[in-house]
């Protein structure tokens, strides 16, 4: 029987394994010696204090304390336990830790992992708790990705804690708990190689996240109507696997982009006008979005489900997308 492992478990499974193979790795942040979610689980006690470093609540100390340990020869793990907290660091992120390779002419590295827990909303926790801000990274030029279930999440945080540039690794609230098929040794998922994790002849269905496992679902109801839903899984957004995006799009020849960010220069935005610009002539289809609405999430639950993209919206869109 295969071995199965909740996505917290896979992340925790990759930090130990990796900071066991390199001894320069490090982590930090607020409460992780305190294991708040489980991923930390065992760090503490394995690995010392000097190696896993609760921080004070600044995230732009931190993120700028992460920056110099790099370039001093280290591979620090940053941690941000809400995905909203990013933005209080930006210019450490930004101005600092994005340019600081190029700044100096490829003298020193930046090999920082940065973990942003929890991103997207959650059952009205709403204001500073909803956000989802992987397009700031990519506008930023930061490699980003963003795993749907546990093997990806432990085979992509592998390839983020290797890669000597920042990345940004987004771990979705809704896909914490999910269960899936990991193996016990380490590997490694490489960046810009997306994957079809369900085959259509139809429909195409790009989705991100946490979005990916609710996409698979609202496909497979389709199978009574005679619809065949193909979902693709970008995860790595930057760099972004545009050969297999393309090829996916053009074997089905319509496509619904299923994505938790804002409409309006958000990720489904780009991959739209990618796909305008490469396949266009195989296209039989206007393209969709379903996205998140270009508004604040609200406390309201009613008003939280009308501005988040969801199953039903899915639903109508692939059936007017197949006419």
């Amino acid at each position: 029987m295969s071995r199965q492992l909740r996505y917290l478990q896979a992340m925790n499974e990759a930090y130990h394994q990796e900071m066991e193979r390199d001894s320069a790795m490090i982590i930090l942040g607020e409460d992780i010696r305190g294991n708040l979610r489980g991923e930390t689980r065992g760090l503490l006690a394995k690995f010392g204090p000097e190696r896993v470093l609760d921080t004070p609540i600044s995230e732009a100390a931190f993120v700028g304390f992460g920056t110099g340990a790099a370039m001093a020869g280290l591979r620090p793990i940053v941690q941000f336990q809400i995905a909203s907290l990013v933005y209080l660091a930006f210019d450490q992120l930004v101005n600092n830790a994005a340019k600081m390779r190029l700044m100096m002419g490829g003298q020193a590295t930046v090999p920082v992992t940065y973990t942003v827990m929890a991103s997207g909303a959650r059952n009205g926790l709403a204001g500073q708790h909803a956000d989802n801000p992987y397009p700031y990274f990519l506008h930023a030029g930061i490699k980003t990705v963003c795993a749907a279930s546990a093997y990806d999440a432990k085979g992509l945080l592998i390839s983020a804690i290797r890669e000597d540039d920042p990345v940004a690794f987004f771990a979705p609230a809704a896909c914490l708990a999910l269960r899936g098929e990991v193996p016990e040794e380490a590997y490694a998922i490489p960046f810009g190689v997306g994957e079809i994790k369900r085959p259509g002849s139809d429909v195409t269905v790009v989705a991100v996240g946490h979005l990916v496992p609710e996409a698979i679902q609202v496909a497979d109801s389709f199978a009574t109507e005679g619809i065949s839903v193909q979902v693709w899984d970008p995860r790595s957004l930057l760099p972004l696997d545009k050969d297999g995006l393309c090829a996916a799009a053009a074997r089905t020849g319509r496509v619904v982009i299923y994505d938790d960010t804002n409409r309006t220069c958000g990720f489904a935005a780009e991959v739209a006008a990618l796909l305008a610009e490469r396949v266009f002539g195989a296209l039989k289809a206007p393209i969709k979005r379903i996205t998140r609405a270009d508004a604040p999430i609200a406390f309201s639950a009613p008003l939280e489900k009308a501005a988040l993209p969801g199953p039903e919206r899915l639903g109508a869109a692939i059936r007017v997308v197949c006419g």
